[in-house]
């Protein structure tokens, strides 16, 4: 970790004493034309423009031309005139440092939670360099979390990327906290994109709570926040992540949620041209989702591990909608959370017959894989038959294989929703007990 004086010096260094300034020529439709920049700027440059009443606003380069630099502002164009300084701050790199572990901040490394904070003395690009794919280790050893379901049904291992695919109210935000506790890892990087202003403080402070914020660093943008700042939430958490693992960290990145970035991204690349051709969503937005999870998963030799929880906003339960659908093919599992399962009480509201773990059955013996299997039918049959059963049409002994689903699925039930569990040893004994 960087001292306090090296991360002063660095802070100190990256200060830039001369800026190229610009000038508004055009205000119209959101965007803002600049001229006196092309020669200076790239695309996903930083600006910030000087109005004559004396207010500063953020904005973005979206396109370019020789004539005319296009800025995309935070927020509303109110206030701007023809003429207004714009000035270049640049790439809007960011410098992670050890010292932001149980820190809350904004998606440009500054503090939100009204301490003090450096930068690091390394700037990371936010768009990191992907990973060489034949260089990258394989998927690691199974992972503790705390959680029944996971330690036995749906087991995580290192460097995995697995999605939460909920509906709003169903519990996603407290089973990512829980995991964010309970998961084996290092270090916990959570990017909160377009969450309710009141619910960062509630999430820190009374859902995640000081053991969880003892390991982690949070990356906020509220839903109030313009798309430039909710899209690069996700990237400056992705880069956070990054920095860790470069130390031969695990790190546990998490997201939510992946929606509300792709909506971001799409007001952004809708103002820049782009068609919305994927229900609304542009082109661009399947590697926008693709890029950000491959920045996951295993290091290379002598690195660390990535290992990512997403979460998907699915409206509906709809889970052909874009979004979902692009991470589903991307992602090493997926688990879906269902309201009917909420509703009747029981929480983590996993649907187990709906989400999958691609880490089996590697991550599992031979005899874990047989009782995974076996609870897997042993539900499936109850589900299957569950209308009937409830109605009493079924009569007992008319079917073995359903009297023994019957007589299962209450504790297999209970075992899903069981918490804080020793150890994964544990978990598999109690799921054995079940299904004797």
């Amino acid at each position: 970790m960087a001292s306090g004086l090296e991360q002063l010096r660095a802070t100190i260094a990256a200060q830039r004493i001369v800026r190229a300034v610009g000038r508004i020529g055009r205000v119209s439709g959101g965007q803002v034309g600049v001229t006196g920049l092309s020669d200076v700027a790239a695309t996903g440059d930083l600006v910030e423009i000087r109005t004559i009443r004396g207010a500063l606003v953020l904005g973005e380069i979206l396109n370019m031309s020789p004539a005319e630099t296009t800025v995309l502002p935070e927020g509303a164009t109110d206030g701007l005139s023809i003429g207004d300084r714009v000035v270049h701050l640049g790439a809007g790199e960011i410098a992670p440092d050890d010292s932001w572990i149980g820190r809350v901040i904004d998606p440009f490394g500054q503090p939100i939670d009204n301490r003090p904070i450096l930068p690091g003395v390394e700037p990371r690009s936010l768009r990191g360099a992907p990973l060489n794919p034949t260089e990258r280790r394989t998927l690691g050893k199974r992972l503790a979390t705390g959680l029944a379901v996971f330690d036995t049904l749906l087991p995580i291992v290192r460097g995995q990327r697995i999605g939460l695919f909920a509906g709003s109210g169903v519990g996603k935000s407290t089973l990512l906290a829980q995991l964010a506790r309970g998961l084996e890892a290092d270090v916990v990087v959570i990017a909160m994109v377009g969450e309710r202003g009141r619910e960062v403080r509630e999430f820190v402070e009374h859902v995640l709570g000081p053991e969880g914020m003892a390991r982690s660093v949070v990356v906020a943008a509220t839903s109030d926040r313009s798309p430039l700042i909710r899209r690069r939430c996700a990237w400056t958490a992705a880069t956070i992540a990054e920095h860790f693992r470069d130390q031969g960290r695990h790190v546990l990145f998490m997201a939510d949620s992946i929606t509300r970035f792709a909506d971001a991204h799409r007001e952004v690349a809708l103002a820049a041209g782009e068609s919305g051709s994927l229900r609304g969503y542009p082109p661009s937005t399947t590697q926008l989702i693709t890029g950000l999870c491959e920045r996951a998963g295993p290091g290379l030799e002598g690195q660390g591990d990535i290992t990512a929880v997403l979460s998907v906003l699915v409206a509906g339960s709809d889970m052909e909608e874009p979004v979902a659908d692009i991470l589903r093919g991307v992602l090493d599992g997926h688990v879906v959370l269902d309201r009917d399962i909420a509703e009747r009480g029981r929480f983590p509201a996993v649907d187990v017959l709906r989400s999958v773990s691609r880490s089996l059955p590697g991550a599992a013996t031979e005899e874990e894989n047989r009782l995974i299997a076996l609870a897997r039918r042993r539900m499936g049959a109850y589900d299957r038959a569950s209308m009937m059963i409830q109605a009493g049409l079924y009569s007992a002994g008319s079917d073995p294989e359903l009297d023994a689903a019957i007589k299962a699925w209450p504790k297999l039930d209970a075992l899903v929703a069981k918490r804080d569990v020793r150890s994964v040893a544990e978990s598999f004994a109690a799921l054995k007990a079940c299904l004797s």
